[in-house]
């Protein structure tokens, strides 16, 4: 059994990033809604506990309390922002509008001794006071200290930035140590749930691959699986993890929905049924999935209809596996890409004050007519685990770094209703962008454009616009390019991309796609734009 953290989400944002920097200093944790029972937190039985910001109030909503368990557990508790504000009006102190808002940068000074900042500091002043860089975001602030507590760190206009009671090992700093904005912000958490929490640090994805494979063996026995590859990182390495855990009682089915990249279908059959010897399916449901999307242009009604399709096409290939008598009791498990971040975003607090952002066609909630289990073995792992773990089991380098792709496919990177010809001139246009991508090296890092961007792809835009080709006038499409840099896929930064590389691309699509006359670029950050269109 691994050491865990419970992180309690009281409907941060960014709350998500809590648990990658725990994970990242290999300690398992999960995040759960703030209102979970104190039987469940009993139960879970962590090491720690840390608690997250929010978008609320602790003196408007009442009901944005951590549970008493957590109090009563015994075990360090960190709260960050809000959860610091929490931590106070529930132990005894007093929390206070602020009329100074605190959103971005800060320079907060060290108070006094504690185990969680010892030794952690960015910069001294002349005066010899330690001094951290960190990410504010509160309107609210602490305004008397709990019983027994200490203060622990200040800026000019937030007299109680940190909080300690070291007696009882309570933490809280107003600011957000998860973001990378904060310089010391792993090493503060790396410190709160190594040293203070006392976790092993065990989380490690090549000795995670024997715990993963027992895990599986043991939910599948002698059944039969039918796991839907997408030829997406999640679907892939899934795919080869099971097959790692029960070889023949696999069987992939391969959905070419009509939404995928260029040559995509042949890749990933050349991987799975060639190079693994895995049993895979490959099903023609283009004209199924085009069909039922005509004249549907809202983007969560479109992600709705693909992911029923899915279900429906599952439901069919499990029938047709059992009626063909592969496999002695034909397929009773579906097994699914779903990871940690899908499982989170999907979900929310009973008091809903955890906002879902858009639905996954590839989390829980399968119909009850499907008449399968649901095996999903990467549902605990974030994206870059994942691809960890997709190395260890021998997948290429190049598949598992593959740049994210979205379960709907296309039908999300095209504005608007989903035609057969959009999704055809979108392929090739976009072929030709991560083309470029791949073949372009920044003349600093040597590394091509493509490893230096965490995402990028073509949108195919439904409006029309005027162009010149030759003597002739042109009335064509328009497709847009977006790349982002990221580190959490939570927030991110479009890509400076050189300008000579942009115009190359835009040439190639206008010159090599007939039906696209003008490119532009998406100089859209993440927040206020998503990273997908849709």
């Amino acid at each position: 059994m691994h050491d865990k953290i419970l992180i309690l989400d009281f409907g941060s944002q960014v709350t998500q990033l809590i648990a990658r920097r725990v994970r990242e200093a290999q300690v398992y944790c999960e995040i759960h809604p703030c209102d979970v029972s104190d039987a469940f937190v009993r139960d879970f039985a962590p090491k720690g506990i840390i608690l997250s910001g929010s978008h609320g109030s602790t003196y408007e909503d009442h009901e944005l309390r951590a549970p008493q368990a957590v109090w009563d557990l015994g075990v360090p508790v960190l709260g960050i922002c809000y959860g610091m504000q929490t931590m106070a009006a529930q132990l005894g102190g007093k929390v206070e509008w602020s009329d100074h808002r605190e959103f971005g940068y800060a320079e907060v000074r060290v108070r006094g001794h504690t185990r969680l900042f010892d030794g952690i500091e960015d910069f001294r002043t002349g005066e010899g006071h330690g001094m951290l860089k960190v990410w504010m975001s509160h309107g609210d602030k602490v305004t008397e200290l709990p019983p027994g507590f200490k203060l622990m760190a200040s800026t000019p206009s937030c007299t109680i930035a940190g909080m300690a009671d070291e007696a009882r090992g309570y933490y809280a700093v107003q600011f957000h140590p998860e973001v990378t904005h904060t310089v010391q912000g792993k090493a503060m958490l790396t410190r709160f749930v190594r040293e203070i929490c006392g976790c092993r640090g065990d989380w490690v994805m090549g000795d995670y691959i024997t715990e993963a494979v027992q895990k599986i063996r043991e939910q599948v026995g002698d059944e039969e699986v039918i796991l839907g590859l997408s030829g997406g990182v999640d679907s892939s390495v899934a795919a080869a993890l099971i097959h790692r855990a029960i070889g023949d009682q696999l069987t992939c089915v391969f959905v070419d929905h009509g939404l995928l990249r260029l040559h995509e279908g042949d890749m990933v059959m050349d991987m799975f049924a060639g190079k693994l010897h895995a049993k895979v399916i490959r099903v023609d449901a283009s004209e199924l999935f085009l069909g039922k999307l005509a004249g549907v242009t809202d983007p969560e009604k479109k992600r709705k209809i693909i992911g029923g399709l899915f279900v429906d096409v599952f439901k069919a290939e499990a029938e047709k596996l059992k009626a063909s008598g592969q496999g002695h009791k034909g397929a009773t498990f579906l097994a699914q890409g779903t990871i940690y971040p899908d499982v989170i975003e999907s979900g929310g607090a009973k008091s809903k004050k955890a906002v879902t952002i858009k639905s996954h066609h590839n989390v829980g909630g399968l119909p009850e007519q499907l008449g399968l289990k649901l095996l999903e073995p990467l549902r605990e792992l974030f994206k870059d685990e994942v691809r960890e773990l997709g190395v260890a089991l021998g997948l290429p380098h190049d598949m598992v770094y593959r740049h994210p792709f979205p379960g709907p496919g296309l039908g999300v990177r095209i504005l608007g209703e989903v035609k057969k010809e959009y999704a055809d001139l979108l392929r090739r246009a976009d072929a030709i962008f991560i083309e470029e991508l791949r073949s372009t090296l920044d003349a600093d890092s040597g590394k091509s454009w493509y490893d230096l961007t965490s995402q990028a792809f073509a949108v195919f835009l439904p409006v029309k616009s005027v162009g010149v080709m030759g003597d002739g006038r042109t009335y064509d499409y328009v497709v847009a390019l977006r790349a982002v840099q990221t580190s959490d896929f939570m927030t991110a930064d479009w890509a400076e991309l050189p300008y000579a590389l942009l115009k190359k691309v835009s040439s190639r699509i206008i010159n090599e796609v007939r039906g696209i006359n003008r490119v532009t670029y998406d100089v859209s950050s993440k927040p206020p734009a998503t990273i997908e269109w849709e």
